[in-house]
């Protein structure tokens, strides 16, 4: 259990945060969203648009369930949240820590989500998919970092400092 796993709505910071943590206490870095795009030979975006949500889901859970690693941070797509594989998975192999933001700085930091490749259903707007997904990252997570109102810095601080 000495992975750490990063999770988060889009724009928290996930791989931001990842890299300079994991840079930070000596360990690898992973970003799942490009093992999913190096896999798929597509941008993430792409996949959903011919796969569809629920084809997309299945490939993200799929890869995010054999991750198969040590000494990492790992920082997943924010709807990993959604595959329950992934998620217990990442619970045996790692510390989750969430990476929360309230919707507003969410919104405000998110331009275009769905050129970002974030996973929005049919009329979903972003406020429905903040709510659905806060309760299954409070579920899994076994840290909670709020960065609202901290700079980059502080939010890395706040990171390491829960984590030893």
């Amino acid at each position: 259990m000495d992975n750490i796993i990063l999770v988060g709505m889009p724009a928290v910071g996930k791989s931001t945060v990842g890299v300079i943590v994991a840079k930070r206490l000596g360990y690898r870095f992973i970003d799942t969203d490009i093992l999913i795009q190096e896999e798929e030979g597509k941008l993430l975006k792409d996949i959903i648009k011919e796969k569809g949500v629920n084809g997309f889901l299945e490939i993200e859970d799929r890869i995010n369930s054999r991750v198969d690693t040590r000494k990492t941070v790992i920082s997943p797509g924010g709807s990993v949240i959604y595959c329950e594989n992934a998620m217990n998975h990442y619970k045996k192999i790692g510390r989750v820590v969430y990476l929360q933001a309230s919707f507003e700085t969410i919104d405000k930091r998110l331009n275009n989500a769905r050129s970002r490749g974030v996973v929005l259903r049919q009329g979903q707007t972003l406020r429905d998919l903040y709510e659905e997904r806060v309760k299954l990252l409070e579920r899994y997570a076994d840290i909670t970092i709020c960065e609202d109102g901290l700079r980059l810095e502080e939010t890395i601080q706040k990171v390491l400092d829960a984590l030893s």
